[in-house]
């Protein structure tokens, strides 16, 4: 698919999820598991099996790890244990990914605003974007607790959007999961899909019918130049 977009307006910002499409999270959510399978007694899991779930959260992730599901009489405890540990390693190994540092130069240079929506929780999204340095570059920063609702809700895009002072029509975002998708298709706003992402195992990336598929990152600054 092109990732060249027929705007309704001229673009005003682009916006993005941060696990899986602007940041490569997965060695420390895949350590925090591993923390939380060495409790158990059990071996680590390799980083390439749990790679594909980083973008799902606890719930992929002790999905994926140790076949412990929402309803698992212990589920909770488990979810509480996996988040704690995550505290402890948020930035030990996350980096942006590769392309990820001269998109964001590109998007600034041509006097575009940026920032990040994601499902992620408040108290891990600002360790990792300080961790990343991007704390203070990032003209907003949404978290997955930071309005009543989170993706695939449009209501975290629209503040997004609200806080930038920009249309939805003239903003981009950019996605790894379905749910990304369906939040910009929700809020009336064009949508890449992350295909350097970690998108789950077997996932066709095409049925979400983002309107601009993107192998790289670098594959996305057609879309606004």
């Amino acid at each position: 698919m092109s990732a060249r977009l027929n705007w309704s307006t001229a673009p005003q910002a682009v916006l993005f999820d941060l696990d899986g499409t602007l940041a490569d999270t997965a060695g420390d959510l895949a350590g925090a598991l591993n923390r939380l399978r060495a409790q158990e007694g059990l071996p680590p899991q390799p980083l390439e099996l749990l790679r594909p779930w980083a973008s799902a959260g606890a719930r992929g992730l002790l999905a994926a790890g140790m076949d412990i599901h929402p309803d698992h009489p212990e589920y909770e405890t488990y979810r509480l244990g996996f988040l704690d540990a995550y505290l402890s390693c948020l930035a030990d190994t996350t980096c942006l990914f590769d392309g990820m540092a001269q998109v964001l130069s590109d998007i600034e240079s041509r006097g575009l605003k940026w920032g990040v929506v994601t499902n992620k929780p408040h108290r891990f999204t600002i360790p990792v974007m300080q961790g990343l340095g991007l704390a203070e570059r990032a003209g907003v920063i949404i978290s997955g607790d930071s309005t009543a609702h989170a993706k695939p809700h449009p209501l975290p895009l629209l503040t997004a959007c609200e806080q930038l002072g920009v249309d939805p029509a003239a903003t981009l975002y950019v996605g790894d999961d379905l749910r990304d998708i369906q939040a910009a298709k929700a809020a009336h706003m064009p949508s890449a899909a992350a295909a350097w992402g970690y998108l789950g195992h077997g996932t066709d990336i095409r049925v979400w019918q983002a309107d601009v598929i993107a192998p790289t990152p670098q594959d996305l600054i057609p879309c606004w130049a």
